[in-house]
């Protein structure tokens, strides 16, 4: 059992320092003079961010007591967050107050990409732990789309011991956020004779691969048919743009020493927009690459009925929404404050995900006019896409910043995917949050005041049933996954 930290005693410190019986099972309890006020977990990819990965890894630990620091390529979050709430409940049965105030107000510090960031939101939602924390994302990763939706900044931060008080002197002021999870389902016919796997297993982005095929006594299980479910926090997209990130992805997973830092990853990413087509593909690329060219969409409206979904022949890239943060940063939504047509302004916890399109890069460059945004499609309760044989054999998707091929329909079969509102987890939001809650549409302190008023181009119910997110019991990353692929 590890000592205490170093920096004990000091009342800042205090704040943040779970006692080492809170941790440990079956330690001596210790006499706590001292119970913290924004008592933390902190879990960090050691191989997120190059070298900063380990070297956050290690001021968090001579800080802190290193009890409650945690190396996700050591321990997964699933076990460490069991063990220690069947801890505290012990400790609480036993009358031991400061188990019961730390419970209460314990928060989650995670470091690393989007993908360890929604490991970790996926975990505390499957758990159904009592009092469960809130969770503040420390942006390791290339585009840290979840850190900067909730003001934590896209910049990898310092690693030093100023660095880190200031980023917990945040979260000691930073106010809860509910946000909407999604589920997604993904059904492809199994082959007539053979053992052809549609997709090799590690293509898939963890969540989905988490789960992996559907159990035949899962009720989501569909006789001859392969079925795969996951969820996603961010952003579910189709297209153009999931091409050129799953050639980013499969380079870095052949050249690994490449991808040594922010700036390099950005750089490569953007170079690769041009070699893939891009920037032209509305000139140069054939119709079997447009959605509409792809796939037949329905959506389940406000109302909670179906319709069809049009879907203008130029668009050759889809993003199903849930923060305003795609790429970096950039809102495809843009900004909307008030309704507009059969639009509502965008939330992070009303139930509703934003559908929108994208003709190509150029287009894509609107998103850093200050009204600019893709081509709104729809707000949606469930989306619900349909692929049959076409043109082309396969298209590419994407997760949280996660991509993959995704075969298509050679024959008379169908692929489907449908995506639907699951839940809601807890997340903690700084002064300069991007996002808005419908509860609390001012709780941030975002002053982009720029109203978007351009004209529009071409234009299950939660609690029915505990799907799981596949972070808990049913995530096991497997060992020949490097969690560096997360970052």
């Amino acid at each position: 059992m590890a000592a205490e930290n170093s920096s004990s005693g000091s009342p800042f410190w205090d704040n943040f320092c779970i006692p080492s019986h809170i941790l440990v099972p079956d330690s001596k309890v210790q006499t706590v003079a001292h119970i913290p006020v924004c008592p933390v977990l902190v879990f960090v990819n050691s191989k997120s961010g190059g070298q900063l990965g380990v070297n956050l890894l290690v001021t968090y630990r001579a800080l802190l007591n290193e009890n409650q620091v945690f190396d996700l390529g050591q321990e997964s979050p699933d076990k460490v967050l069991s063990r220690i709430y069947t801890n505290l409940e012990k400790l609480k049965l036993e009358g031991n107050e400061p188990a019961a105030r730390i419970q209460e107000t314990l928060k989650i510090i995670v470091a690393g990409g989007d993908g360890t960031a929604g490991w970790l939101l996926g975990v505390v939602s499957d758990l159904k732990l009592p009092h469960p924390p809130a969770i503040a994302t420390v942006p390791l990763g290339t585009g840290n789309n979840l850190p900067f939706a909730f003001g934590w900044g896209k910049k990898n931060p310092g690693t030093d011991r100023q660095s880190v008080e200031a980023f917990l002197e945040q979260v000691m002021k930073a106010e809860e956020m509910k946000i909407d999870s999604w589920h997604i389902l993904m059904r492809m016919r199994a082959p007539r004779e053979g053992s052809f796997d549609p997709i090799a297993p590690l293509e898939l982005p963890h969540s989905l691969h988490a789960f992996g095929r559907v159990s035949s006594s899962d009720e989501l299980n569909m006789e001859g048919c392969h079925t795969f479910r996951g969820g996603f926090w961010n952003y579910f997209s189709m297209g153009m743009d999931a091409q050129v990130s799953y050639a980013f992805h499969s380079e870095r997973n052949s050249h690994p020493e490449k991808f040594k830092n922010q700036l390099v990853n950005q750089s490569t990413y953007m170079k690769l927009v041009g070699t893939q087509g891009w920037f032209f593909s509305s000139l140069f690329q054939s119709n079997s690459k447009n959605i509409a060219q792809l796939a037949k969409v329905k959506i389940m409206n406000r109302e909670g009925q179906w319709q069809h979904l049009h879907i203008p022949h130029s668009i050759k890239s889809i993003i199903c929404l849930n923060l305003p943060s795609f790429s970096g940063g950039l809102n495809p939504w843009g900004t909307t404050r008030r309704s507009k047509g059969d639009f509502t302004p965008p939330y992070v916890d009303d139930g509703l995900i934003e559908v929108v399109g994208f003709r190509d890069a150029w287009h894509g460059l609107l998103l850093l006019a200050p009204s600019g945004h893709g081509t709104r499609l729809a707000q949606a309760q469930r989306i619900h896409f349909e692929f049959h044989k076409g043109a082309t054999d396969h298209t590419y998707m994407r997760i949280d910043g996660e991509p993959w091929k995704q075969p298509l329909p050679t024959d008379n079969d169908t692929v489907v995917v449908e995506i639907s509102h699951l839940r809601q987890v807890k997340v903690l939001a700084t002064h300069d949050c991007k996002s808005r809650s419908i509860h609390r549409p001012l709780i941030t302190g975002n002053h982009d005041t720029q109203e978007d008023d351009s004209p529009e181009e071409e234009s299950i119910p939660e609690g029915e049933e505990w799907r799981k997110f596949g972070a808990a019991d049913t995530f096991k990353i497997p060992d020949e996954v490097d969690i560096a692929r997360f970052s």
